[in-house]
């Protein structure tokens, strides 16, 4: 009697080889997801402390540090060693987006609604290096420096999002509060992202080039640029008052009062030290706090928009309410 050939079975990336052995507590998940969110504001920090340090040409070339070597070199001083820091800690972001990826991947029942934010992360990084990578060949050119920015607060937006959902389920999102008080929650989203466009014009025609050399700054007057920006932020923050205000008369949930609370300490903060830098010069370490705020409004404004609504789990295994895992931040 002949034995049948054998057979290969199928096989398994080590996504699914890793899932298959290992299901993450929500605790695990939830901290995988904002270890991304946390890492992308330390590089948008980092990455602004290379601009105003002088430091953006401190590497010359990309994706190596010289033309002879990938790594920064005595010869390029203080300069090649804060530029080439910032690059290794993209590795780290990389693995922060690496592990939320592998935690998102191995929850039972998969999940693949929150897998595609977390691989989306991983896609915005890749191409944020490049454009990275260009910035440097293009010598600073402030619109690849503001379009590097932007990609950093897209990744930023991805992985807040990533990060609210796991705290959820899957099921139909359900609202917690009438319709005029979520369209307001999405005004606040809308005029919060052209404030952070404008930031990147401002920059751009600011008088921090990122090198010592004379970099091209954008055409038009830093000052104008500066008072339009003015007038966004103080359109956010008349947006957060109402927001606290209306969900004090519709008698909302405790949770969205923090949120809306928190949200409007974060805006009229950012902007006593937007008015500080403008007033006293653009000093290096305002404008460095100023771009952690930025960063802080952004997670509190969609933290508060997302948690206008509620997702209820589609399954035991799935955490059904964000509030537990929202409340460390």
């Amino acid at each position: 009697m002949h034995k049948p050939p054998p057979t290969i079975g199928p096989v398994q990336t080590p996504l699914a080889y890793i899932a298959q052995r290992w299901t993450p507590s929500p605790t695990i998940l939830r901290r995988a997801a904002l270890s991304a969110v946390l890492m992308t504001v330390l590089i948008v920090v980092t990455g602004g402390a290379v601009r105003l340090t002088g430091s953006g040409l401190g590497c010359d070339t990309w994706p190596k540090c010289t033309d002879d070597s990938l790594f920064a070199t005595p010869e390029q001083g203080l300069h090649g060693a804060i530029e080439f820091g910032n690059r290794m800690l993209t590795y780290v972001l990389s693995a922060a987006v690496g592990w939320a990826i592998i935690a998102v991947r191995s929850v039972k029942p998969r999940r693949r609604g929150l897998t595609r934010l977390a691989w989306l992360q991983f896609w915005i990084v890749l191409g944020n290096a490049v454009i990275g990578g260009i910035t440097v060949w293009a010598g600073l050119n402030p619109w690849s420096v503001a379009g590097h920015f932007l990609l950093a607060n897209a990744l930023l937006t991805v992985a807040t999002v990533t990060w609210v959902r796991t705290g959820e389920g899957d099921a139909a999102p359900r609202p917690r509060v009438p319709r005029p008080v979520r369209k307001l929650s999405w005004a606040i989203v809308a005029v919060s992202a052209v404030l952070i466009v404008l930031g990147t014009l401002v920059t751009g025609s600011g008088k921090h080039a990122g090198d010592s050399s004379d970099v091209p700054r954008m055409p038009w007057d830093w000052a104008d640029a500066a008072h339009v920006h003015a007038i966004a932020a103080w359109v956010v923050c008349a947006l957060a008052v109402a927001m606290w205000l209306v969900l004090r008369v519709v008698d909302a949930p405790d949770d969205l009062r923090a949120r809306a609370r928190d949200l409007l300490l974060v805006v009229l903060a950012q902007g006593a030290i937007g008015y500080v830098q403008y007033f006293t010069h653009v000093p290096e370490i305002l404008v460095g706090v100023h771009m952690l705020g930025s960063s802080l409004m952004w997670i509190a404004v969609l933290r508060l928009a997302l948690s206008l609504r509620e997702r209820e789990s589609s399954d035991a295994a799935t955490p059904s309410r964000p509030d537990g895992a929202l409340s460390t931040v």
